[in-house]
Order: structure tokens, then sequence, then C-alpha cells
């Protein structure tokens, strides 16, 4: 589109975060910087105006959960899964979404490990 000036998204989030731009933001907007706001999105999992709404400051859903994301795909943070071993933050929560399987005793184990109380489980509270 003629006349239409993107704006860099680290300086977006500077000016929306002021002096508390917290480190995991400012990895996400370095990654829209270097590829795109919609490809920064799909390495976390979410929509561009999720991205855009972050970088913003104006994002009304979990933080908590977007930044986890933002750290496994982006930052390279680990957790320890009781099933896998080390694996990165934003697989733990797509392990956690995933249904339970027959087909896989793993899958079953993850289920069960995801749902008895993991520590790093956001299902069926505020776990961290």
């Amino acid at each position: 589109m003629a006349g239409v000036v993107k704006r860099d998204p680290l300086q977006v989030a500077k000016d929306a975060w002021g002096n508390d731009l917290p480190d995991w933001v400012e990895a996400l907007a370095n990654e829209a910087r270097a590829t795109s706001g919609e490809a920064a999105a799909g390495r976390i999992g979410y929509s561009g105006a999720v991205v855009s709404s972050v970088l913003a400051n104006k994002y009304k859903g979990r933080l908590d959960i977007v930044e986890a994301r933002v750290r496994g795909a982006l930052m390279g943070e680990t957790v320890g899964c009781p099933v896998l071993g080390d694996i990165a933050r934003d697989r733990c929560l797509d392990e956690q979404k995933r249904g339970f399987s027959t087909s896989s005793s793993v899958r079953a184990r993850i289920y069960r490990a995801c749902r008895a109380g993991c520590s790093h489980s956001r299902i069926g509270g505020d776990r961290s």
C-alpha cells in the first residue's frame, strides 16, 4: 500500500512499555523486526493481531501464557517434563492441550502427567 509507514516493532514496544519493557516482549519485538509480525506470531502460535497488541501493551488476554510461549520459542527456555525430559516451554504448553490417546503409551503418560500435579502444567489451576 502506498503511503503506509510501518513502525519499527521494537520502537512500538519501547514506546508502549516504557522503562518496564520485559525481556520477553523485547525478544518478540526483535523477532517481528527481523522477520515480520505474522512470522513472529507463527513461531509462538498466535495471530499477528496478538503480537501487535502485546507489543503495544494492549493485550487483554493471558500475558503469562504469551510470555511462556515467547520464552520457549524465541528465547530457548526449557522445562523438565516428567515424561519427555527437557523440552521447550512452548512445546510443554502444546503438549498440555493435546488429548488422550491410546495409540501411544508416551502420549498417554504425558496426558496423565500434565493432569497429575506437574509443576509446569497450567491445567486446572494457576500453576507456573
